[in-house]
C-alpha cells in the first residue's frame, strides 16, 4: 500500500509539472512549442514509474533520452530540456540507483547525470555569467538526488548492520539460555542413568524406582525447556507492528500457560513510543519472565507493570515471590547484562536484584524522547 501511494504521488507530481510547464510555455512562446517538452516529461515520468524492475537500465535510458532531448531542443530552437517534469523523473531514477545499486553502477549513473548537467549548461549559452533557469534546476535536482541517495544508502547500511548485530546477539542469548537450562537438567539425567546402570548390576530390585526418577526428571527438563523456548520465540514483524502494551500482554499470556498467574498492570493509552523503546520494553519483560520460568518455577505470583509518566518516561517493573537463590544480577547467562545494555543504550536505567523479604525484582526506566 505504501509503495502504491508513493507511485501515485510521483505520477501526480509528474503530470502536474507537465501541465504547468506546458501552460507556461503556451502562454509565453505560443503555438505548439509546449508539445515536445510535455511529451518528454511524460516519457521520462513513465520510465521513472517503471524503475523498480531494472533501475539501472531505467536510469540509463532516462539519461540518454534526456540527452537527446537537450540536443533536439537546442537545434530546433525549442524551450530548454529537460523541463521540471523530466528533472523530477530523472532525479528519482538517479537517486534510486545511488541508494540501492552496486557502487560501480551508482558511480556510472552519477557520472551520466553530471554529464547531462554539463551538456545542459553548455546548451543554455550563458551570456554575461547568467545561467539558464533549466540548467540551474538540473544542477540542483541532480545534486539533491545524489545527496539524498547517498544519505539513504548510509541509513540502509547502518540499519542492516544494526539488525545483523541484534540478530547475532539474540542468537547468542538464545544459545546461553538453552545451554543453561539443558546443561542443568541433562547433567542430572546422565548422573541418574549412571546410577541406574550400577543398580541394575548390584541391586536390581531398586531399578524401577531409579527409572521412575529418570522419567520424572526428563519430564521436568522437557517442561522447563518448553517454557524457555516459548518465551524466547521471536514473533518478528508481527510483534513489531503491535503497540507495546499488546506485546507485553501476549508475553504474559504465553507465560501463564506453564507458569504462575501474573498480575498485569498496563496503561490504557500510551504515547507514540519510538520503535526502539517499545522493543526494549518487550525485551525487558521477556527476559524477566524467562528468568522466572527458568530459575523460579515455584513462584506463586508474578507482577508485571508498565506505566508512563508525564515527563516522557516509561517505567517497567517485573516482580515475583520466588526464592532469590540461584539468581545473580551479575551473571550474564540470565540475560540481565543484555537487558542492561539495551536500556542504557537508550539513556535509561535498570535495576535487578532480590526484593525485600523474598522474590526478585527487575525495574527499568526508559525515556521516550518526547515531553
Amino acid at each position: 500500500m505504501r509503495r502504491r501511494l508513493t507511485e501515485l504521488g510521483l505520477a501526480a507530481a509528474v503530470v502536474t509539472a507537465v501541465v504547468l510547464t506546458a501552460a507556461a510555455i503556451a502562454t509565453s512562446w505560443g503555438g505548439w512549442y509546449w508539445l515536445f517538452g510535455a511529451a518528454m516529461g511524460l516519457c521520462l515520468g513513465a520510465i521513472a514509474l517503471a524503475r523498480r524492475r531494472k533501475p539501472v537500465a531505467a536510469a540509463t535510458l532516462g539519461l540518454v533520452l534526456a540527452m537527446g532531448a537537450v540536443l533536439v531542443a537546442n537545434l530546433a530552437g525549442l524551450p530548454r530540456e529537460p523541463g521540471p517534469a523530466g528533472i523530477l523523473a530523472l532525479a528519482v531514477l538517479v537517486g534510486m540507483v545511488v541508494r540501492r545499486g552496486a557502487y560501480s553502477k551508482a558511480a556510472a549513473v552519477t557520472a551520466g547525470a553530471l554529464t547531462l548537467v554539463v551538456v545542459v549548461f553548455l546548451a543554455s549559452q550563458p551570456v554575461g555569467g547568467e545561467v539558464n533557469v533549466v540548467a540551474a534546476l538540473n544542477a540542483f535536482g541532480f545534486a539533491g538526488a545524489v545527496a539524498t541517495g547517498l544519505a539513504l544508502r548510509l541509513a540502509d547500511a547502518t540499519r542492516k548492520e544494526t539488525e545483523a548485530r541484534v540478530r547475532s546477539e539474540e542468537r547468542l542469548q538464545l544459545a546461553r539460555e538453552l545451554h543453561d537450562m539443558a546443561a542443568h537438567h541433562l547433567t542430572g539425567l546422565v548422573l541418574q542413568a549412571e546410577s541406574a546402570r550400577i543398580l541394575a548390576r548390584t541391586r536390581p530390585e531398586e531399578l524401577d524406582g531409579s527409572l521412575a526418577e529418570i522419567e520424572s526428571a526428563g519430564s521436568e527438563a522437557l517442561n522447563a525447556i518448553r517454557r524457555v523456548v516459548g518465551l524466547l520465540r521471536d514473533d518478528g514483524d508481527g510483534m513489531s507492528r503491535r503497540p507495546a502494551p499488546e506485546q507485553v500482554r501476549a508475553l504474559v499470556q504465553r507465560f501463564e500457560r506453564h507458569g504462575p498467574p501474573v498480575r498485569l498492570d498496563l496503561p490504557e493509552a500510551v504515547g507514540a513510543w519510538p520503535p526502539e523503546v517499545a522493543g526494549t520494553v518487550h525485551r525487558v519483560v521477556q527476559e524477566s519472565l524467562t528468568n522466572i520460568a527458568q530459575h523460579a518455577p515455584q513462584a506463586r505470583e508474578v507482577t508485571v507493570s508498565v506505566s508512563e509518566d508525564g515527563d516522557g518516561g516509561v517505567h517497567v517493573r517485573i516482580a515475583d515471590d520466588g526464592p532469590p537463590g540461584g539468581r545473580s544480577s551479575r551473571r550474564g547467562g540470565y540475560g540481565l547484562i543484555g537487558m542492561r545494555e539495551r536500556v542504557e543504550a537508550l539513556g535509561g536505567t535498570l535495576q535487578a536484584g532480590p526484593r525485600d523479604g523474598t522474590g526478585w525484582l527487575v525495574a527499568a526506566t526508559l525515556p521516550t524522547g518526547y515531553d
